[in-house]
This record gives C-alpha cells, structure tokens and sequence, in this order.
C-alpha cells in the first residue's frame, strides 16, 4: 500500500500507466470484452467494477489535452447517443476529474479497432453491458521555475 493512492492501483497497473506515453490510450472494459484477444497487454482487475477502476486510474493519469478528442465510451449496438445507467456513471466519473472533456460515443468496430490499437486493456468484473472506456494519456506540464538550472524530475 502507498499513500494517498486508490489500492487498485495494482503494481502492474501503476508500472503500465508510468511506462505509457502522451498519446497512447488504455481501455478499461467489461467482464464481458474480449480481452484476451483485443488486448496488447493484459491487466486483470477481476472482482471489481468499471467505475471503482476508471475513478483510481483518472486520479493520476492526466488526459491528453492537445487533441479535441481524447476520452471514448462503447455504445450500445449502434445506437450512438443512447446511454445506459453505466455510460451515465463513467461521464460522471470523468467530469469529476476532467471537467472540460466530452466522453465521445465509439460505435461498434470503431472502438474495437482503438482497443486492439491500444497500449494496454484493463479486463475488470464488471457485468453490465457495453461498459467500455478508453482514455487517451497527456502530459504532465513542469511548475514554473525560476532557476536557470532544471530539475528533470521536478514536477
């Protein structure tokens, strides 16, 4: 356990979110996606749901702000703009940490294709259906400093 970080934060988990780049995008998906095959790198989260998932990983992932398009939810079937109580939950959750940002509907094989494209896939537990959610890491800018001399690791 460290502190102040959510406990599902797994070692594995931190290590992919460290190890990820500005502008590569992890999926976090249902217990129902087919993780094994669409996944680049698997991290299992079984036993727990979406939203617990999706909020500690928006608690120290920044979200890519240079691209207008960078958070993107499942649909159901082909129904863009419907939501289910669970796509109501993540664009809450995301609101919540990313306030500015629009959760944008991916239909079908468009999302498939992102998540095969993907970085890394977090598989959770969660039994609702179409709760898939892919987010599109950023930077983190450097304080402002005064000194002539930088601190690479100085945040």
């Amino acid at each position: 356990m460290l502190k102040e970080l959510d406990p599902l934060l797994s070692p594995e988990l931190l290590f992919t979110l460290r190890a990820m780049g500005h502008g590569d995008e992890i999926a976090i998906v249902d217990g129902n996606y087919p993780g094994v095959e669409h996944a680049r790198r698997l991290i299992r989260l079984d036993g727990h749901h979406l939203i617990p998932v999706l909020n500690a990983v928006l608690s120290v992932l920044p979200i890519d702000d240079f691209v207008p398009e960078a958070i993107f939810r499942s649909t159901v079937k082909a129904e863009r703009d419907k939501l289910d109580p669970v796509h109501e939950e993540m664009i809450a959750c995301c609101a919540k940490h990313e306030p500015h940002r629009q959760v944008v509907p991916l239909v079908g094989q468009d999302f498939y294709g992102r998540v095969k494209a993907a970085h890394a896939l977090i598989q959770t537990s969660e039994p609702r259906l179409y709760a898939n959610i892919i987010l599109r890491k950023g930077v983190i800018y450097p304080k402002e400093n005064t000194h002539t001399e930088v601190d690479p690791f100085v945040y």
